[in-house]
């Protein structure tokens, strides 16, 4: 689905920053437990900057990060607050009922995902959602955090600057 196609609207700059205040646990479905994938950069970066229990979730895998793993969101100890989300398109209406069935506050997809039916299906069930943007860079924006993957490097130009 193209940008210009997309009807739904989702939270507010501070409203994600709120969700993210509020939160104080996250799983991470699809999270892999190899190094090139986006969710084990995120997976990282909330273990090492934020002080948020992070649960990963990933029926084939064991461990990731020295963490056990769960199957499914049902598996978790407690209800986490957020569910962001690493899996294709299809099967984010299958994510949504877990998402549901555990008790999660908010359904977060990741940069590129976006299912208005889903999003649309989990406000009526009472979830927040956000679509189409990283808990990591959403967090790291927020907190002043950016530099910590080299995004903010405090300089303002197209142009490679010398280091002297």
């Amino acid at each position: 689905m193209s940008t210009a196609e997309r009807s739904w609207t989702g939270p507010s700059a501070p409203d994600r920053l709120n969700l993210l205040r509020q939160a104080r646990s996250i799983a991470i479905v699809g999270a892999s437990d190899k190094p090139s994938r986006a969710s084990y950069f995120v997976a990282t970066y909330l273990q090492s900057s934020t002080s948020y229990k992070v649960y990963f979730v990933n029926p084939v895998v064991k461990e990731i990060l020295g963490q056990p793993t769960y199957a499914t969101l049902a598996d978790l100890p407690e209800s986490p607050d957020i569910v962001d989300v690493f899996r294709k398109h299809d099967d984010l209406p299958g994510v949504l009922a877990e998402t549901i069935a555990a008790g999660a506050k908010t359904l977060w997809l990741q940069l590129g995902s976006w299912h208005e039916e889903v999003a649309a299906d989990a406000e009526a069930a009472g979830l927040n959602v956000v679509m189409d943007r990283c808990v990591k860079i959403e967090h790291a924006r927020f907190h002043g955090g950016l530099h910590l993957a080299g995004f903010d490097t405090g300089v303002i130009s197209s142009k490679r600057q010398l280091l002297s």
